[in-house]
């Protein structure tokens, strides 16, 4: 996103995702929505992109040069990488002006350990913030999405994201319960090239996978989409040059979408040249039942822990759908169907944990108490 302002010595809320960054400026919103990559020259170290530009080259590099990502799994697999990655976006929205460091509230999951805590903060200083604090993914997810998280009622939110699925039982401006898996959309992506590979001898990159999942993955046959979700699949798909002059209508939108086939072209593992294949939905919808099953089975085990009564709550009130794999068409229809609850998505899926991050940037004395948490009180982590 392309930066017209400065906002020097604004405090700001980050996303800090696996798969995308997201920097909410205070007063002003989110004003950088980019890909967590880096291109790096391998020869001296240099960085020579970050954000969109650097995603372009995944797959596409010569060996000289190396498309890092520094998050896997919700947490800073290369710290160093990670820290410039971070001074590169601050200093996008901030500007060249010395001496402004802003203060900051970045997003962690759930699960981290200590130590992955704080590394983030020591990431987030070294970047040129003058005070961190953090929160934690599916606390901010709930009030990006506008739940009651401060009265005492139940509200329970499942946040998708690149690395991690973070589920929680909210209530009183606290996690009451919550699972913190590494099945997410990375894992949805690995599983479709798994699937190519193995039934066509197909060789495929990143790039193309996370393309065929969100132009028609699906997580059950009676998949259909819904208005919301239809308008923030545009959006992803014309930011990745997926559509072109996508409108704001979601019928016809709904008619630019290829329903139920996708042309995919890879290097075929039998002779060794490229190759050209078109899958179809169901295909697609198979490849993807494992992680899909993982992330179900999570909200199953976190209900099974939840107290009665916030149980009822939930009944009532449903359970709501945030992140990027909130977009995979007929999860909320699958999760219903599993557990007998309603389901909703998100109205802007995308943006809730970077606008709930914002929202305690902009009412920070109120909003305090969900800073900083220790996550003393998760039920599982760790890979389904």
């Amino acid at each position: 996103m392309a930066q017209s302002k400065s906002f020097s010595g604004r405090d700001m809320g980050i996303d800090l995702g696996t798969a995308n960054t997201l920097v909410y400026v205070l007063g002003k919103g989110v004003v950088l929505n980019e890909p967590s990559v880096v291109a790096v020259n391998a020869a001296d170290g240099g960085v020579l992109s970050v954000g969109s530009e650097a995603k372009e080259t995944i797959g596409r590099t010569p060996s000289n040069i190396v498309a890092i990502r520094p998050l896997r799994d919700g947490v800073i697999a290369d710290f160093e990488i990670a820290e410039r990655m971070l001074r590169h976006f601050i200093k996008k929205v901030t500007g060249n002006r010395r001496f402004s460091r802003p203060r900051v509230v970045v997003c962690v999951p759930s699960g981290i350990t200590g130590v992955e805590r704080r590394a983030v903060i020591e990431a987030a200083t070294q970047a040129g913030a003058r005070q961190v604090h953090l929160i934690e993914e599916p606390m901010a997810a709930a009030i990006g999405a506008g739940l009651p998280v401060s009265e005492p009622t139940g509200c329970m939110v499942v946040d998708i994201g690149g690395g991690t699925t973070e589920v929680a039982v909210i209530s009183l401006g606290g996690i009451v319960t919550a699972r913190s898996v590494r099945t997410a959309g990375d894992a949805m992506d690995t599983a479709i090239t798994s699937y190519v590979k193995k039934h066509y001898a197909l060789a495929i990159g990143e790039r193309t996978a996370e393309e065929i999942k969100m132009s028609i993955g699906s997580a059950c046959p009676t998949a259909s989409w819904t208005a919301a979700g239809l308008s923030a699949l545009a959006k992803q798909l014309e930011k990745n040059d997926g559509l072109e002059d996508v409108g704001g209508d979601p019928e016809e939108t709904q008619g630019l979408l290829p329903p139920d086939r996708f042309t995919i072209r890879g290097r075929d593992q039998v002779s060794g040249l490229p190759k050209t294949l078109e899958l179809t939905a169901d295909e697609v919808r198979h490849a993807l039942t494992e992680p899909v099953d993982a992330i179900v089975m999570a909200v199953r085990q976190t209900l099974d822990e939840t107290p009665p009564e916030l149980a009822g709550d939930i009944m009532d009130r449903g359970i709501v759908l945030t992140g990027g794999g909130a977009l995979l068409r007929g999860l909320d229809v699958r999760l219903s169907k599993e557990l007998d609850i309603p389901v909703l998505v998100a109205d802007e899926p995308l943006d809730c944990v970077a606008v709930g991050t914002g929202r305690c940037v902009e009412d920070f004395a109120s909003l305090r108490t969900v800073l900083d948490a220790q996550p003393g009180r998760l039920l599982g982590t760790g890979r389904l």
